[in-house]
């Protein structure tokens, strides 16, 4: 029977995808242990069917890290409202975007609205691109590590309820679109390199207290292209 890796935020479990899986049970104050390496599935995919048929469902959360931003220059004044200063997407990025929530209208998969985005502009940017801009809620909860400064714990611990808070019954998934490093401070390495391109999205299913990771689906893959 194929294999089919579903990460918890406190514990991996392998096992069958038709599988009950075990459900390691945290309350607030645990310390997640890292997820092992993640790697990122399409929809053409037996795991990416999978996510997609979870998707239709509805109840989960899909955490976007922002489109592509190769050959763009790096984050040089990490001031908010400072775009010349940010890195922004490139002209592939705005178009992986709008594909993005093209995909997702072709897919089936409902989003509730609005969607949250952070307020660097490649992540407000992803996500205006693909739902509207009437659509998106620009909110610190989402900032990117290095924009947060003395505030890092509060963001870091903003992620997490956001991970945890499921979207409104009957609104479909809730979208949140930010970050990769905020992800991988919470989950570990498994995230870091190629693990989470721009533009992917991590599947998340809201437990209460805590969530699990289903994986990593890229619904619009790039070729891959280092960037800062």
């Amino acid at each position: 029977m194929f294999k089919f890796l579903v990460y918890f935020v406190t514990v991996m479990i392998c096992g069958a995808a038709s599988a009950q899986p075990r459900q390691h049970h945290v309350t607030a104050g645990d310390t997640p242990q890292p997820v092992t390496r993640m790697h990122p599935v399409t929809t053409s995919s037996v795991e990416g069917g999978q996510l997609v048929a979870w998707l239709r469902q509805g109840g989960l959360v899909l955490f976007f890290r922002h489109a592509d931003t190769a050959g763009m220059p790096c984050d040089r004044g990490f001031r908010l409202g400072d775009r010349a200063g940010q890195r922004n997407l490139s002209a592939q990025g705005r178009a992986q975007a709008r594909r993005i929530g093209e995909r997702l209208i072709e897919l089936g998969i409902t989003v509730q609205r609005p969607v949250l985005a952070g307020p660097v502009f490649r992540a407000r940017d992803t996500a205006e691109e693909a739902f509207g801009a009437a659509d998106v809620e620009v909110t610190d909860a989402l900032l990117a590590d290095d924009y947060a400064g003395g505030r890092l714990e509060w963001v870091l611990a903003a992620h997490r309820r956001l991970f945890a808070t499921p979207p409104r019954p009957g609104a479909g998934n809730a979208v949140l679109v930010g970050h990769r490093t905020p992800a991988i401070m919470i989950l570990g390495q498994g995230l870091a390199g190629r693990a989470f391109p721009e533009g992917a999205a991590l599947v998340l299913r809201p437990e209460g207290q805590g969530f699990a990771v289903l994986g990593v689906l890229d619904l619009v893959p790039m070729a891959w292209r280092e960037s800062c």
